[in-house]
């Protein structure tokens, strides 16, 4: 939906998961959407280069969001959230549809 815009659709897919989760792992987002962990960091470095996202290490791992400081982040935003609403629904429980926490210690099923 959006590729044609971002330039492909591993950013596309990087906005949505960041968008819905607020943070992120490269090897997380590899896992969630089935690719090498490679190709997601090639793009989370062109996107940190570019200032729309920023990192920080926590321990050994640098996590990702998007970047508080960048001009056009409101309009990324919304542009994100509206492209997300036509997603299939098939495609938003696959990728973007997981528990993120730990269930309650004494939870029914």
């Amino acid at each position: 939906m959006l590729e044609g815009l971002f330039g492909n659709v591993m950013i596309e897919r990087i906005f949505f998961f960041l968008a819905t989760y607020g943070e992120g792992y490269p090897l997380g987002m590899a896992k969630t959407f089935g690719v090498p962990v490679n190709r997601i960091q090639q793009q989370l470095k062109r996107l940190e280069d570019s200032g729309v996202v920023a990192s920080r290490l926590i321990g050994k791992v640098r996590l990702y969001t998007f970047n508080p400081r960048y001009p056009f982040l409101a309009e990324l935003r919304q542009l994100v959230e509206n492209a997300y609403e036509f997603l299939p629904d098939a495609e938003k429980e696959k990728f973007y549809g997981q528990r993120r926490r730990p269930r309650r210690a004494g939870k029914p099923q």
